[in-house]
């Protein structure tokens, strides 16, 4: 990697660095394999979050004709990457942005999966790309949701459209798609909020934002991104299927893949559902979230430096 220009080696080192834990747990599998030639690496490829499946294909192809005394971590490590790519590459998607303006992304996720940060650092990426900004607050239950997402408006420099707590979520959606169409933005990030404490509520509420916006935007919204915080490991999958039929997911964000050593997580998700991923965080700085890639992914996960 070292032939990478200055910005995406940065990048590169954040990734590796930020997947350093459950590299490591992955790591000392491969140590022990080497050493005493067992098949315990299915075992922790699954405590690491992999998939019962994915894990047992990784392990079977680390065992194909490589259990001999020259066998090195180095070369597990090769397979256990270029299997986990296998899975990955077919959903590393870029968020393809339509030609419609504004290009309006519904953003959902349960509380605290870092959704209202993911936007404010979505906005400050299209803005770095010369595109105007406008968000909407449209988690309109959580006061410290609306506030957050004024801040990350002034860091960004986007315009944030916002109502006092507990204002109907619709309302805003409608309210920044119309301002949004006048100004001519070019995109319009919708902050939604995440109670799956009361599913029925959630789906009336999210389908009530989508449908407003169709009044004024037949197509939108033209993206739908969950975002998924990776600590949550297995209860990652659950939300996906949750937001998948409740709301039309069309592409998924996984953020706080730094503090986990779950991050195996992303290739159990990929494999179950294939849908895009667009993005992935592991950090809370402003440029700790980047497209994905499966390769980088992959290697980062195996522990390859």
């Amino acid at each position: 990697m070292n032939d990478q220009p200055a910005e995406e080696k940065s990048w590169w080192q954040r990734l590796s660095g930020g997947l350093k834990r459950t590299s490591a747990s992955i790591g000392g599998a491969v140590a022990d394999l080497v050493v005493k030639r067992n098949d315990e690496i299915e075992d922790v490829l699954i405590r690491a979050d992999l998939g019962v499946d994915s894990a047992a294909r990784i392990a079977a192809a680390v065992g194909e004709g490589r259990y001999d005394k020259s066998i090195t971590a180095d070369e597990v490590k090769a397979v256990v990457a270029a299997e986990v790519e296998k899975v990955l590459a077919p959903v590393a998607k870029p968020l393809a942005m339509a030609e419609a303006r504004p290009f309006v992304v519904l953003v959902v996720g349960v509380n605290g999966s870092g959704k209202t940060t993911t936007i404010g650092k979505l906005a400050a990426k299209f803005r770095a790309e010369g595109r105007s900004v406008m968000l909407a607050a449209g988690d309109t239950f959580r006061a410290a949701a609306i506030d957050q997402l004024k801040i990350w408006g002034r860091r960004s420099g986007a315009s944030v459209i916002a109502r006092s707590s507990g204002a109907d979520a619709a309302g805003v959606a409608f309210d920044a798609l119309t301002e949004a169409r006048g100004e001519e933005i070019d995109v319009l990030l919708v902050d939604t909020a995440g109670r799956l404490q009361n599913k029925a509520v959630l789906m009336e509420e999210l389908q009530k934002i989508v449908r407003v916006m169709k009044k004024i935007e037949p197509r939108a919204p033209h993206a739908v991104l969950l975002v998924l915080d990776a600590t949550v490991g297995q209860n990652a999958l659950s939300q996906v299927e949750v937001f998948r039929d409740i709301a039309g997911v069309s592409g998924l964000a996984m953020t706080k893949l730094d503090g986990t050593a779950r991050g195996g997580i992303l290739v159990a998700i990929a494999a179950k559902f294939g849908l895009p991923v667009h993005f992935i965080g592991v950090g809370e700085g402003i440029d700790d979230l980047a497209p994905f890639s499966a390769k980088d992914f992959a290697q980062a996960i195996a522990g390859i430096e």
